[in-house]
């Protein structure tokens, strides 16, 4: 029998404790957390902080729930390009800055457009990395909606790149999940191909070769 991995116990940090936690970062920079500029600083970073990482008390999923049937038999792709986020590098806590594309082929219901960008916000608005992002935003689509196949790109500059490290500017990163007829698979399952053509028209669609 498999032991159940124990989940750790969360911990609770207040106000308080989370703005003296700014006042150790000032001083170990060599700054002086009392002086009149940063009086202040600590409060602002953490109620910047909890704007920023506000994806955390957010179930992406609810934004889903309602969805619409009387589209007529509409049954083509549905696209939503340029999709403007931010988010923070799990690794560097640096900022992560970018566009998401969403489309998705509906079965019997579509969803309203403005809750696609907000499933892209609840999880952008946590710790991330690029590509645990774009699986996260495809497979919750994909789970709620139950579409005939789902498609997301991400192309995103990352700060802990341009701004430390490397220091290389004007680069930016693209990852994409093709879920269902997205996908590319030569094989028949449940009652749809899954093939390239698919892929290939949403990549257009979001002005990204499909070749890349």
């Amino acid at each position: 029998m498999k032991r159940s991995k124990r989940t750790k116990p969360k911990v609770v940090v207040d106000q308080a404790q989370a703005e003296q936690a700014v006042r150790t970062l000032l001083s170990w920079a060599g700054e002086d957390p009392a002086r009149e500029g940063l009086i202040d600083t600590p409060k602002r970073v953490v109620d910047a902080y909890r704007d920023w990482f506000s994806g955390y008390a957010i179930d992406p999923a609810e934004y889903l729930r309602r969805t619409f049937e009387e589209v007529d038999g509409y049954d083509e792709m549905i696209v939503l390009r340029d999709i403007e986020f931010e988010s923070f590098c799990e690794h560097h806590m640096a900022p992560i800055i970018g566009r998401a594309h969403v489309g998705y082929l509906p079965t019997n219901k579509v969803v309203g457009i403005s809750k696609l960008a907000r499933v892209v916000d609840a999880y952008a608005r946590r710790f991330q990395v690029q590509e645990k992002l774009t699986a996260q935003v495809a497979h919750c689509i994909d789970m709620v909606l139950k579409p005939r196949g789902v498609g997301v790109v991400i192309d995103a500059t990352h700060q802990c790149m341009t701004t430390r490290g490397v220091h290389k500017r004007g680069v930016s990163m693209i990852t994409s999940q093709m879920l269902g007829t997205f996908r590319i698979w030569l094989v028949i399952i449940d009652t749809f191909r899954k093939d390239a053509r698919t892929r290939a028209e949403f990549l257009r669609f979001v002005d990204i070769h499909a070749g890349r």
